[in-house]
């Protein structure tokens, strides 16, 4: 089979995935459950979904590209060389879903085998005038590049092809751009595509050299007039003015979450993140264990706020757990640093259970990804436990490759309920247990020290007498202090 063949024949499997991309998982298989909720958000979700008719066309613009991402019928293309066509496929097929979720449809694409990225149009000039072609006969109105674009490429690319191209990375902020609900999320996404758009800005016609110094633009005369700034010099200024603006909002709102997380510290309640590959089922496990009704749906990013909600294992001990947002191979830079604050419940946590979709074509890469981001947020060192969800839509032979590519892994289906009493087991062992045995006498006018035990350590027995409460217990050092007036001999 030649080149050509092999790639046209992994897009005709990309494109034959009916009306999702095989990347979001299985068909219709995050119905929702009563552990979800009434899930009132996903209407607002779906209003959010992109109107067609909304034009696109490169002459439309006739000032700094500040054009709002409208994407309605695009072309993915992307190179396959360094790695294997099946790494390739995968890719692809991730970027069709990710085109999806962000509301647009996907009619085509082109893979070409190059080991290294044409510097000045991404594809080989050919192969450039080859998707030309496609965008005329398809109709499409934008094409995505499955990577990172320098700006001079997409800049020649539309020269080439006529249409809108844009990369991986913008239509990840896209998709962060509609889903940001709280206000310090909707400033961590504005702050990304800053960031993102400052080294792309572009001028159109005469914009690039329109320059006003002084009060020359008024007409006041000899003396006064300068070279000034250019348009596009104007408008880099304002982002960074409006770049700096925003990293001081996020800072400021950095104490009302280290208030929150210094409050369950300072209680000793152990912390878990679920943490994970995007679309893994992170917040179906998170409602399957505390009916929290977080937003389920079968999208890319559904999750971009943390949630954040309390648990108690079966022998007593309370510990939080927190939802996070999902990660994604190349998931950009600049959402990393943006999102530096969603992280910290990851970095901070005792425990990490690590969500992998079981049905993913590729789940060792999703594991590989995952723990890329762990490290880039210092949090390698925090136990993890892998949890591989969706398991009720693989056999046994897949259940079985995957336990021998993690072992000690849990098996579960947030759907049906599966393996989750044993996750919950699991977890009560991993997360920190008191380990300071106690024998004390609380009077009763200290009432709210046995509290503290219930809440934070194991009470092994109890026996009301006349002065007080003599308890058995183990507990953290910290209320093992605070008991030590109480302590009575062995």
């Amino acid at each position: 089979m030649s080149d050509k063949e092999g790639t046209d024949a992994v897009i005709d499997r990309i494109l034959k995935r009916g009306a999702r991309a095989q990347a979001l998982g299985a068909e219709d298989t995050h119905d929702h459950g009563n552990y979800d909720g009434d899930q009132s958000e996903v209407a607002d979700r779906a209003a959010l979904r992109r109107v067609a008719g909304l034009s696109t066309e490169l002459e439309d613009v006739t000032e700094v590209e500040y054009r709002q991402l409208r994407m309605e019928r695009v072309l993915l293309i992307g190179l396959w060389g360094q790695n294997t066509l099946l790494d390739a496929e995968n890719s692809l097929r991730e970027l069709a879903a990710l085109a999806e979720t962000a509301g647009s449809e996907v009619l085509d694409g082109l893979l070409q085998r190059r080991v290294k990225p044409d510097p000045a149009t991404f594809l080989g000039k050919g192969k450039a005038e080859e998707l030309r072609e496609l965008v005329i006969e398809t109709g499409a109105d934008t094409v995505i590049a499955d990577t990172e674009l320098a700006p001079s490429q997409r800049r020649n690319l539309e020269d080439v092809v006529k249409v809108k191209v844009i990369d991986r990375t913008a239509v990840i902020l896209d998709i962060f751009a509609q889903h940001a609900k709280s206000r310090e999320g909707k400033a961590q996404v504005e702050l990304a595509q800053l960031q993102y758009l400052l080294p792309r800005l572009r001028g159109w016609g005469e914009s690039m050299s329109r320059q006003a110094g002084g009060q020359a633009a008024g007409g006041v005369g000899m003396g006064s007039r300068g070279p000034g700034e250019t348009k596009i010099e104007l408008d880099r200024r304002r982002i960074n003015t409006r770049i700096a603006k925003l990293r001081k909002e996020i800072v400021e709102m950095k104490p009302a979450r280290d208030t929150k997380r210094q409050s369950r510290s300072k209680n000793q309640t152990p912390a878990v993140a679920i943490a994970g590959y995007t679309n893994a089922g992170k917040s179906s496990l998170l409602n399957r264990i505390t009916k929290a009704g977080v937003l389920v749906e079968n999208a890319l990013f559904a999750t971009l706020d943390p949630t954040v909600r309390q648990a108690i294992t079966e022998d007593g001990r309370e510990y939080t757990i927190a939802d996070t947002v999902g990660f994604v191979r190349s998931l950009p830079h600049q959402l990393v640093e943006a999102f530096q604050s969603t992280f910290e419940e990851i970095s901070h946590a005792d425990l990490i259970v690590h969500v992998v979709d079981a049905s993913h074509p590729d789940p060792s890469g999703q594991i590989s990804t995952v723990r890329g981001v762990i490290s880039d947020v210092e949090a390698s060192a925090i136990d993890e436990l892998v949890v591989f969800n969706k398991v009720d839509l693989v056999d046994d032979a897949t259940r079985m490759a995957l336990r021998g590519m993690e072992p000690g892994c849990v098996m579960v289906s947030a759907r049906t309920g599966e393996g989750i009493e044993e996750l919950l087991a699991t977890m009560a062992k991993r997360i920190p247990s008191p380990d300071v045995r106690v024998h004390a006498l609380i009077p009763y006018d200290k009432g709210a020290l046995i509290s503290k035990i219930h809440q934070n350590g194991k009470l092994l027995s109890s026996e009301h007498i006349e002065t007080g409460t003599i308890v058995e217990a183990l507990v953290k050092p910290e209320l093992a202090a605070e008991l030590k007036p109480f302590l009575q001999g062995a």
